[in-house]
């Protein structure tokens, strides 16, 4: 079963590139998250995705929200890639899948796991789901534009 806009996100505990555990519920007291499910670290359409979140990072700051990207790949592979793109916000290891499951990331042709974005406010309440396997950046600008009318700030 899919989560769907007016959903509440299912919580979760995953070690973050650094090793280090992140938690849902912890970073929503803190502001709104942009969780963005995707395929694998350090492939074409992830790297311009992930550069293009990396780019938009202070907007997304600014309008109140973190970015958080998810994907099965270790924490060591993530932190590589991240580290290598400059990238300033969380990626977090779901080795096994099981919160992408939670989420209902539904697979591309059942092989390639999907590539789903979503804004979560600080409810915990899910406002947005974008679902593109091909269309990487816009991603981010749904998501941006979706935090800025969360927020009250000028939309783009």
């Amino acid at each position: 079963m899919s989560i769907k806009i007016g959903d509440k996100a299912p919580d979760f505990t995953l070690p973050k590139q650094d090793g280090t555990p992140a938690n849902l519920k912890e970073l929503l007291q803190k502001s709104a998250v942009v969780l963005y499910f995707y395929p694998k670290d350090d492939t074409p359409g992830c790297t311009k995705e992930a550069c293009s979140f990396r780019d938009s990072y202070e907007a997304f700051k600014d309008a109140g929200a973190e970015v958080v990207g998810i994907s099965s790949q270790s924490a060591a592979s993530h932190q590589a890639f991240a580290a290598k793109y400059r990238l300033p916000f969380t990626l977090v290891s779901d080795e096994g899948g099981k919160v992408r499951s939670q989420y209902g990331v539904p697979s591309t042709l059942g092989l390639l796991p999907g590539r789903v974005t979503y804004v979560i406010d600080r409810d915990g309440t899910v406002r947005h789901v974008f679902n593109s396997q091909i269309n990487a950046t816009r991603h981010v600008t749904e998501a941006l534009n979706i935090v800025k009318q969360l927020t009250g700030a000028a939309a783009t």
